[in-house]
């Protein structure tokens, strides 16, 4: 397992011979709080894992042993002028869209707080895993503002409108079980397991094919919110870029052959 930095705050970890990488929220002074430096090196960390053909799945995950991610960095924030923030602006959002635009699947794994921003930066993600000590929520309008990092387009996609309008309008916290209930997350496990098994399930995804995850994916996000007809145009169109792809044709060959896929990833 290699390890390269993206500034202070961001770590990336690989495993399974590099097609599995762990971007990992390593500021845990700060219960991973996104400041302006932070925010910045997640998503360059997103934009280098992006191009990197060897990597087929990112698992986010935190070295702190409590929290997720708190969400945005408040107390830089309040000593920010108008100005400042109407700078910060981009940069934060580019940690978000960063995470969301991977074009490879994403694997959260969630314990402990993951509160505004920090539930973005999983709902940003394809799956979320979460153990039994989590606690997820978009608290933003009870500090004055609003979620800004997704949080108001992702979470109903996931649970609906008016479920979503709930949990943003009452800002109230979940706690793991209820999460699961609800949608906010994919999977509860045992309290300290939520790396394990995020990197268990992505292991088991990168032995798909590369080609075909990154433009399943593809399909999925560009699929949202259309209609069934212009859906599945995008779904054909997806198709088309894979099946006449090293890739098809390997793994044709090997169901018949009754062996193990290699992918040639093109």
């Amino acid at each position: 397992m290699n390890e390269e930095r993206f500034g202070e705050f961001v770590l990336v970890r690989r495993h399974e011979q590099g097609r599995v990488a762990e971007l990992v929220l390593d500021r845990p002074k700060a219960m991973n709080a996104v400041s302006t430096a932070m925010a910045r090196s997640i998503a360059g960390a997103c934009t280098a894992l992006g191009e990197d053909r060897d990597v087929r799945v990112v698992v986010l995950t935190s070295t702190h042993e409590r929290a997720f991610c708190v969400g945005a960095d408040l107390k830089e924030r309040n000593s920010f002028s108008d100005a400042d923030l109407v700078r910060q602006r981009p940069v934060t959002r580019g940690a978000y869209t960063g995470v969301l635009e991977v074009p490879v699947p994403t694997v959260a794994a969630v314990h402990g707080f993951a509160l505004g921003g920090g539930f973005e930066l999983a709902l940003a993600c394809d799956v979320i895993v979460a153990d039994r000590t989590a606690v997820v929520g978009l608290p933003e309008v009870s500090v004055g503002v609003i979620p800004g990092g997704g949080g108001t387009q992702l979470l109903p996609r996931r649970v609906g409108a008016a479920r979503a309008a709930e949990l943003i309008f009452s800002a109230r916290r979940v706690e793991a079980v209820e999460a699961g209930e609800l949608g906010l997350v994919d999977q509860v496990v045992e309290e300290g397991r939520d790396r394990e098994v995020a990197l268990e399930l992505a292991s088991r995804i990168a032995g798909n094919s590369p080609v075909g995850l990154r433009a399943a994916k593809r399909a999925l996000r560009l699929g949202q919110g259309l209609d069934l007809r212009a859906g599945l145009e995008v779904e054909d169109a997806a198709w088309r870029a894979v099946a006449f792809s090293g890739d098809r044709a390997e793994g044709v060959a090997a169901f018949n052959e009754k062996r193990k896929p290699e992918w040639p990833g093109e």
